[in-house]
């Protein structure tokens, strides 16, 4: 009974006995819409300043650590391995169309209809980034302007922080973020009702296509992961030299607990032991590419919510233009990379997304219903693709031990003091 008190069961729950219950009653489900749109509503109602805060406590918080070689390494591989899965989800996503089999009939939120069909010049599209009254963005919740104010903000607060030593500011705008992730929580109680109530009418109205959507949607990521994976395993292969056929039982016990506990930061003791021991990683190597991985590695993330995008655009029926492809792909990277990090969960994750190109959000409680396996999913990515971008980083400098990734020479890995990890682990798991 315990295991009922999970949160993603009660949602899996919810997800089902709506489903269920909308096949059984028909259209008379879309009685009960209005209390799926006010648990949408509550979470749309607190992006603005959640958005607003991360980005600025993100980037006011910024020290400049970090730099030389390996770092360089690591983030051209990061952000190379992140723009493939960003690519990798848009081709997935117009192949399969996992949105497709949902489309509504009625018209979208006007809040956000906005300028979906408008094919803008990319000298328009970029001037429409600054916002000449960011009271006014906010208002209409216009999120790139938002994003490219505060990453300013960001920037400035640290430059008056590194000039007075006061960081009154910076730990004002902290509390906010806080206490508006303490909202999301509270909202996030009634997630199983609200995701119940958006699944019951979206099944009355469409029918079984419901359950074959969301199998196309978990079929489309996980394809996506597979792919991924293999083409990490080609790389390293062909960088390194390495035996690929060594790899399953060196990753075996991080892939176990990875996708039994879908959490980063649960896995990284384990990760940063078995690179070092198993694969022959440096210490050196694995202790900063490892670490950096953890909030800039989440490959399995980037794919998610590329397909998020397409989901939410194909489930409205709406062309995205080549600008909005390529902004929501620049989206998918910087939650990743964590200049914009959007903390909350899935459900604040995809209202982001959403909100920033001006999608229909009918569809995100289906997604909603099956996170819990796309968890599984995104986390067998981020904690192998992480091993992976060390021993490329390693690799690069010999840095790297052939005879223990062989089995021929033993090495012990050093004790890591976990608290040391714990601002970067919190925030890896919302990436999970």
């Amino acid at each position: 009974m315990k295991s009922l008190s999970h949160p993603a069961v009660q949602i899996g729950l919810a997800a089902i006995g709506g489903i269920l219950f909308g096949l059984l009653v028909g259209e008379w489900a879309a009685n009960l819409k209005f209390v799926g749109d006010m648990f949408i509503r509550l979470i749309q109602m607190a992006i603005v300043p959640l958005v607003m805060t991360s980005v600025i406590v993100a980037t006011g918080s910024m020290t400049g650590t970090g730099t030389g070689r390996i770092a360089f390494r690591t983030f051209k591989w990061m952000l190379g391995f992140s723009f493939v899965a960003a690519v990798l989800a848009w081709a997935l996503s117009v192949l399969i169309r996992p949105g497709a089999g949902i489309v509504f009939g009625e018209a979208v939120d006007p809040s956000l209809e906005g300028s979906v069909d408008e094919a803008l010049g990319w000298q328009e599209t970029l001037l429409n980034f600054v916002s000449t009254n960011i009271f006014d963005a906010m208002s209409t919740a216009t999120m790139v302007p938002i994003i490219v104010f505060s990453l300013l903000f960001g920037v400035a607060l640290r430059t008056q922080i590194n000039k007075t030593g006061d960081t009154r500011v910076l730990t004002f705008i902290d509390q906010l973020q806080q206490i508006v992730l303490t909202m999301i929580r509270l909202v996030m109680y009634i997630a199983p009702l609200g995701v119940f109530c958006l699944l019951a009418p979206l099944a009355g109205d469409v029918g079984f296509a419901v359950v074959t959507t969301a199998l196309k949607y978990l079929g489309t990521t996980l394809l996506g992961v597979l792919i991924l994976f293999a083409l990490f395993v080609v790389v390293v292969t062909a960088r390194t030299r390495l035996n690929p056929w060594k790899l399953p039982g060196k990753l075996a016990e991080q892939t176990a607990i990875a996708v039994t506990t879908t959490s980063s930061a649960v896995t990284f003791p384990t990760v940063l032991r078995n690179t070092v021991e198993k694969i022959g990683v440096s210490q050196k190597v694995a202790n900063f590419t490892l670490s950096v991985g953890l909030t800039m590695g989440s490959y399995g993330a980037v794919l998610n919510y590329m397909i998020v995008v397409m989901f939410l655009a194909q489930s409205g029926n709406i062309d995205l233009t080549i600008g909005q492809i390529v902004l929501g792909m620049g989206l998918a990277i910087l939650l990743n990379m964590g200049t914009v990090t959007v903390p909350g969960g899935f459900p604040v994750i995809a209202m982001f997304l959403a909100a920033s190109l001006d999608l229909p959000v009918q569809a995100i409680g289906l997604m909603i219903a099956v996170d819990w396996f796309t968890g599984i999913f995104r986390t067998f990515l981020n904690v192998n693709g992480d091993t992976f971008v060390a021993m490329l980083v390693a690799n690069a400098d010999d840095e790297i031990d052939h005879d223990v990734y062989n089995g021929t020479k033993t090495v012990t890995a050093e004790d890591i003091d976990l608290e040391e990890y714990r601002d970067v682990m919190a925030r890896a798991d919302q990436a999970d």
